[in-house]
């Protein structure tokens, strides 16, 4: 894992592999990333049934599953803010490189 400076401002990064390092910075709680991980398969499954069922309430169903879990990992857990709140397009391609990261035991779950 990397370490980052705590005070790091997340809109400074230019580009997405310079900012994946900082991610994985504020993800070293290991329940952290635990509950990303389960948020993300969670929030798969829902948009399996969305295009199952083509119920829509399964979109919700999966954006609460998603951010409900990682949000709980970050406030109880890891103690910091999501960086998805000033770079929300960087995070949430974050969250999938780290869930396939952890897939492929580059991460450890």
């Amino acid at each position: 894992m990397s370490t980052t400076a705590v005070d790091t401002d997340p809109k400074s990064f230019k580009s997405f592999a310079d900012f994946y390092p900082f991610y994985l910075g504020e993800h070293r709680n290991t329940t952290c990333r635990r509950l990303h991980f389960v948020g993300s398969t969670l929030a798969l499954v829902c948009l399996v049934m969305l295009v199952a069922s083509g119920r829509p309430q399964y979109l919700l169903y999966g954006l609460l599953c998603g951010y409900g879990f990682a949000w709980v990992g970050h406030f109880v857990f890891e103690k910091n803010k999501p960086a998805s709140f000033k770079r929300p397009l960087y995070s949430f391609m974050g969250d999938w490189r780290m869930y396939k990261d952890i897939w492929t035991g580059k991460i450890p779950f």
